[in-house]
């Protein structure tokens, strides 16, 4: 079993296999496959795995498979980024496996940086890089990414440090790491990542952060978008931690915190987080991203309810 510093001792760099899974995203998975062709890590050291979580239309990632036709493309009918994720691994030829998503763009070294960070640290389990959100027009975002770049985030130092896990946007990890912690969890829409990171720490695996390991990820745009990604994210916690509670008493006094989070404790905290933020220089924005934080939070404590109803997370 290779380690972290048979790897830095070995003249071949170690192979990496990178696992993007992709649902209703061409576009996007597109500008990602470019990135991930300009690498500085040598081109016979690594390969790229698409995993299609089952998107509507064929014809875009046919337009794909014919322009990038050295990379691995294989389809998990499961729904969830996550069961997509393990396909891919159980696919990968890698001793080094790295997750990101369609809709991310790596910088150019990305490969040799997150290798480089895995293989210096002994017994090393896990590196978390930057993942850097852009505006659709760096000059005039509207309210929909404001929100999501000074609320949302990826914060992933802090998530690292506070949690011990890491978004599968920008991870770097070892094959065999993963076969001893174990895969994704597959009933997880949302959320898998911590849980998995987690695990990995509990396993007493070291953890890095990577700050130039960076990928830059789009602010979400629409309402519709903040819309999608609120409900999943509430799925993701309901059925983290009430839907695997096997005592009724316990999962309903779950969701009643959950709620009153959601509706009292995290709006007061967003609030003055974001009056308190400098970035945002105008008094009438930050009450108008208080508001979206509002009505954001509302849709989350009713999707928590909606599911203890008997409703199914959302993808």
């Amino acid at each position: 079993m290779q380690t972290c510093e048979d790897a830095a001792d070995t003249d071949l760099q170690p192979f990496v296999s990178v696992i993007i899974p992709v649902y209703n995203d061409a576009d996007r998975l597109n500008i990602c496959l470019t990135a991930l062709h300009q690498q500085t890590y040598d081109s016979d050291r690594y390969e790229i795995i698409i995993i299609d979580n089952g998107s509507d239309s064929s014809q875009a990632m046919d337009n794909l498979k014919a322009k990038f036709n050295n990379v691995v493309y294989e389809q998990e009918l499961i729904p969830g980024s996550y069961a997509a994720r393990n396909k891919g691994i159980i696919i990968a030829k890698g001793d080094v496996i790295a997750f990101t998503d369609s809709d991310c763009i790596p910088v150019n070294d990305w490969i040799e940086k997150g290798v480089k960070y895995l293989t210096k640290m002994p017994n090393c389990g896990l590196v978390a890089g930057r993942i850097e959100m852009f505006f659709k027009d760096p000059n005039h975002p509207n309210l929909c990414e404001l929100y999501d770049r000074f609320v949302m985030d990826f914060p992933q130092k802090a998530f690292l440090e506070k949690r011990g896990a890491a978004f599968t946007a920008n991870i770097f990890t070892w094959k065999h790491v993963l076969d001893k912690v174990g895969y994704f969890l597959t009933d997880l829409k949302s959320f898998g990542d911590q849980e998995w990171g987690k695990r990995v720490h509990g396993a007493g695996y070291g953890q890095i952060y990577a700050d130039d390991a960076c990928v830059y990820h789009p602010t979400r745009y629409t309402m519709a978008d903040l819309h999608r990604r609120t409900l999943r994210l509430s799925g993701g916690i309901y059925d983290m931690y009430v839907a695997k509670e096997p005592l009724w008493w316990k999962r309903y006094g779950r969701v009643v915190k959950l709620v009153i989070n959601d509706l009292f404790k995290q709006p007061i905290k967003v609030t003055n987080q974001v009056i308190q933020d400098d970035r945002i220089n105008n008094f009438s924005t930050k009450l108008k991203i208080v508001m979206i934080t509002y009505f954001m939070q509302f849709l989350s404590a009713y999707e928590k309810v909606r599911l203890k109803a008997g409703g199914e997370s959302e993808r």
